[in-house]
């Protein structure tokens, strides 16, 4: 039997616990523009499919003990139904399509749907589930599809390379790099040393206050709040991390964990951070589920300066960095947090930073876009997404900022002022980099309003009287009430 990597597990074990669900969907969309041909495309996600061993893997047990089933290229049956649609209904249907559940056992963890608007217009709905893919995925798969529908609409099969390895054989490979758990020399015990230090005394919860009580068990139904920064700021931004001998992430980090101190979550935040778990470059053109998460911790302790904590966290993230191996899920299972169902361990607010990159996809023939498809899941209390323009030469020109949180805790308005309050904190922190944090200003006019007069009260005048005779006075008053 195949194992499932110790990322798989988890996922494995929460579907086994909470029952089939769409959070863990990963929609894909890609408009097509033009000439169709509709064969050639169901052929192409065939080839795909063929291409790579874990879009079509199921995932059965033996005794509890689930692993990775390989089905033969000519066991799968692969269809593209077509779903009509109009402008006017397509996010609608986009978000109906993605939101079906897969049952791991038993159903292909890919599914695909040809949503037609017209006889030129098109858009191509994939979904995977998160056991066989995540972010760095999506250009693979396109790469392959794109390829293999340029082949097959001349009649040909596409002729590509063969694949150096399949994620099976990353798996077994991962445990091997890890060693075993019982030897105290092992890759994988030397890195939980660290991570048993790194998170020493981490707090339970840090957050941002909610604005209703945490529910018993998570919706996963989230908003979503959009800023943009111009390339002035994005500029500026690099510029100091790189004067600090820091990267924009690191900059970005030390931003995110100032506001969310500063709005009550404590001076100690840890955020998780994806790394793509790719550390073999025979990885990069694979569809699979690589990436791992890091708990970066945040020290505010001492009220620093910008600067000062932009040196904390590059320290931070270093060492971090540098003990990446372990899978998340191997430290939370030997760290053993108290587990809840209502928050995610360990942290609870996610931290991004990428590309924004081109939205074209290069299918010979079409006009080939891919587009935003969004399913309002919040698998945290908050993730903060940064996304990078460039301009053709490198520059900074640029940063999309995005704030995912979770509609079980927060008002839209809530995380409004959040966003605006990271926004004045970037600005501020590029003139006053040496200022201590607590002296810079993030409230804007309507929250210093609400603060100063809409919360503040009546204001009432102070009697003369003592207390004993205003107590005495109050008795005489209510001489019945309970004292």
């Amino acid at each position: 039997m195949i194992p499932l990597s110790f990322a798989q597990q988890r996922l494995w074990f929460i579907a086994q616990m909470e029952g089939p669900s769409t959070t863990y969907n990963i929609p894909l969309a890609v408009r097509l523009t033009g000439a169709l041909d509709r064969g050639a495309l169901k052929s192409a996600l065939t080839d795909v499919i063929a291409r790579h061993e874990s879009l079509r893997t199921l995932f059965p047990d033996r005794n509890g003990t689930p692993y990775q089933h390989i089905l033969g290229e000519e066991e799968v049956e692969f269809e593209l139904p077509v779903v009509p649609a109009t402008g006017e209904t397509l996010a609608a249907v986009m978000a109906e399509q993605s939101a079906q559940v897969f049952h791991l056992a038993v159903d292909l963890p890919i599914r695909a749907r040809l949503i037609t608007l017209g006889e030129q217009e098109h858009v191509l709905l994939v979904v995977m589930h998160h056991i066989v893919s995540d972010g760095g995925s999506t250009a693979p798969l396109l790469a392959d599809l794109a390829a293999a529908y340029g082949a097959r609409a001349q009649g040909l099969a596409p002729d590509w390379e063969p694949l150096p390895v399949q994620y099976a054989d990353y798996t077994l490979w991962q445990q091997e790099l890890l060693g075993e758990a019982d030897d105290p020399d092992s890759a994988g015990s030397r890195q939980l040393a660290f991570w048993h230090e790194a998170l020493a005394d981490l707090p339970e919860e840090a957050t941002l206050p909610a604005d209703r009580p945490r529910p018993a068990a998570a919706s996963y139904r989230g908003g979503l709040c959009t800023d943009h920064l111009p390339a002035e700021l994005h500029t500026g931004l690099t510029h100091l991390a790189r004067e600090s001998g820091a990267t924009l992430f690191m900059a970005v980090q030390a931003a995110v964990a100032t506001v969310l101190s500063r709005s009550g979550a404590g001076p100690d935040v840890p955020l998780g951070s994806p790394v793509s778990g790719r550390i073999d470059e025979a990885l990069d053109g694979l569809v699979g589920f690589f990436v791992n998460t890091l708990v970066l911790r945040t020290d505010l302790s001492g009220d620093p300066s910008f600067r000062e904590l932009l040196d904390r966290v590059r320290r931070t993230d270093l060492a971090a960095w540098n003990h990446q191996d372990l899978p998340f899920d191997r430290l939370v299972e030997v760290l053993n947090p108290e587990r809840s169902a209502s928050r995610h361990p360990l942290f609870q607010v996610m931290l991004t930073l990428g590309e924004a990159g081109s939205d074209t996809v290069g299918f010979p023939g079409l006009d080939a876009r891919t587009e935003y498809n969004e399913l309002q899941i919040a698998k945290f209390d908050l993730t903060f997404g940064f996304a990078e323009h460039r301009t053709r030469d490198g520059r900074p020109h640029g940063l999309d900022i995005t704030i995912e949180y979770a509609t079980d805790l927060y008002e839209a308005r809530t995380i409004d002022a959040l966003m605006a309050r990271l926004r004045r904190l970037l600005e501020s922190v590029l003139t006053s980099p040496d200022t201590p944090l607590s002296v810079l200003d993030l409230l804007g006019e309507h929250e210093r309003r609400q603060l100063l007069e809409e919360w503040a009260g009546p204001v009432t005048g102070t009697p003369d009287a003592s207390l004993a005779e205003l107590f005495s006075a109050q008795a005489a008053r209510t001489p019945d009430a309970v004292a």
